[in-house]
């Protein structure tokens, strides 16, 4: 590896790397047996990670989507306390350590030290290999589950795991978490239930005396009404050759939805407003779907606000609104 520094860009030389002489059509049969297992439609008892490859494979396949949410979810929470920094990480459920580049990658300027918890040897043992000068991290083997106890650490983070456990099991990690970290930062897909397992986890880290810094611009309950809709975001991911063959798109990126949750122990100040959809851009106007303190609402900015219109024009879907300094 050349690149030096955690990012989006060395990540992807690095999963290149790991791919190189492993024949495409290889690769790609084993992201797509891998996904059928997660979703359920292959035999529970077959082996999920067969071998080197697979874990290689998988890995090329997902940490760039996985590192962008979590990036995305970081920066949320550097916004709402911009003079907190975490000293120590620990890393869930974190396999190949995607969350951890992102970590790495938030706060370059002193990263922490961070610990990489994970129940699949094969994926910590590909982790480790990956990060190695790039990120500052232990890799160790643990269940995953009510019986995990974690050390004292700043930082928290749980990143696409909670579907993977039982709803006590989900309860247990986040009540361990909530009692061990200053922080937590949660990511699941941005799907119906990826949702509900953050709103789950948002109420568990409340009664335990956090603040939500990010996304809600408030600690209150979420103003949507169950069922009839589902509070996500999305990241823009580079498309790799293998993305484009399982997938079988021609796009080089590709918009992967995620749903989140960070908070905290410490002050910080959430945003005044979430931008929670996509902006519609219309001839002379910018309609904005908002979620604030009172509520869920729609802002509609036109070219008679001035400087505003041109931001509302640049704003993107999970934003904070109005712009700082604005208002």
């Amino acid at each position: 590896m050349n690149a030096s520094a955690p990012s989006a860009a060395s990540l992807r030389a690095a999963l290149a790397a790991l791919l190189d002489g492993l024949p495409p059509n290889r690769a790609a049969q084993a992201v797509e047996r891998l996904i059928a297992n997660y979703r359920g439609t292959t035999p529970t008892d077959a082996p999920v990670l067969r071998d080197r490859s697979d874990v290689a494979a998988y890995a090329a396949y997902r940490m760039p989507a996985t590192f962008e949410a979590v990036r995305a979810a970081l920066y949320a929470l550097r916004d709402a306390a911009p003079d907190w920094a975490p000293g120590t990480h620990t890393d869930v459920g974190g396999g190949t350590g995607a969350a951890s580049w992102a970590v790495a990658e938030a706060w370059e300027e002193g990263p922490p030290r961070t610990t990489v918890l994970d129940w699949a040897e094969p994926a910590l043992a590909l982790g480790r290999e990956l990060a190695a000068g790039i990120v500052d991290a232990e890799w160790r083997r643990e269940r995953i589950g009510s019986a995990l106890s974690l050390a004292d650490t700043d930082l928290v983070t749980v990143s696409y795991v909670l579907k993977e456990l039982t709803e006590a099991d989900r309860t247990a990690l986040v009540t361990e978490a909530a009692r061990a970290a200053q922080a937590v930062v949660i990511v699941e897909p941005g799907t119906p239930d990826g949702y509900e397992r953050i709103i789950a986890a948002r109420t568990l880290l409340i009664d335990a005396g956090f603040t939500v810094a990010a996304p809600c611009p408030h600690s209150g309950a979420c103003p949507i009404v169950p069922g009839t809709d589902w509070c996500h975001f999305s990241a823009r991911v580079s498309r790799s050759s293998l993305h484009r063959k399982v997938k079988g798109g021609s796009l080089p990126y590709e918009d992967e939805k995620y749903a989140y949750v960070a908070a905290v122990r410490f002050p910080a100040t959430p945003t005044t407003g979430r931008v929670v959809r996509r902006p519609q851009i219309r001839k002379g106007q910018v309609l904005l779907e908002l979620c604030a303190p009172e509520g869920l609402g729609r802002e509609t900015v036109t070219k008679r606000h001035g400087p505003l219109y041109k931001q509302a024009r640049d704003a993107e879907w999970g934003d904070s609104w109005p712009p700082e300094g604005e208002g």
